[in-house]
């Protein structure tokens, strides 16, 4: 009964000092809506690989720049990349409460970046894990 609660109690250490603040607030994925702006017809593309047609969501890693490609019939390819920044304040967090072991936690897993919503004004932050990405397709005169 003793060894029963011993490891009781050191599993449920480990899952909170092997958690950080990012990880716990953020995940290492957040939910992106790419939007290819007033082109409903447009198939986007993530990282080379078909997504869907003028709007999409998916789940991205955080530590990953999103490259985006829009392509429609009789128009030329749109690619946009949306960089990753990173999370000052979760960093700051993290070694606070966690240590250098939340710090280790949150780089490994890339909870400790986030889409660069300040610096780029298509990219749109709803929440710490939902980001809207509008791609203007206004070239495209078709």
């Amino acid at each position: 009964m003793k060894k029963r609660i011993s490891g009781v109690v050191v599993s449920l250490s480990l899952l909170v000092l092997l958690n950080s603040c990012g990880v716990m607030f953020g995940g290492s994925r957040y939910e992106g809506t790419i939007v290819a702006k007033d082109r409903p017809s447009a198939a986007i593309y993530v990282d080379g690989q078909k997504m869907g047609d003028g709007q999409v969501t998916a789940l991205f890693p955080r530590n990953k720049a999103l490259n985006v490609e829009l392509k429609e019939e009789g128009c030329d390819t749109k690619k946009q990349t949306f960089n990753t920044a990173f999370r000052t304040g979760n960093f700051i967090l993290s070694v606070v409460s966690f240590g250098l072991i939340g710090l280790g936690v949150d780089l490994g897993t890339g909870a400790a970046y986030k889409p660069d919503h300040i610096n780029n004004p298509s990219v749109k932050k709803v929440s710490d894990k939902k980001y809207t990405f509008n791609v203007d397709y206004s070239e495209c005169k078709k």
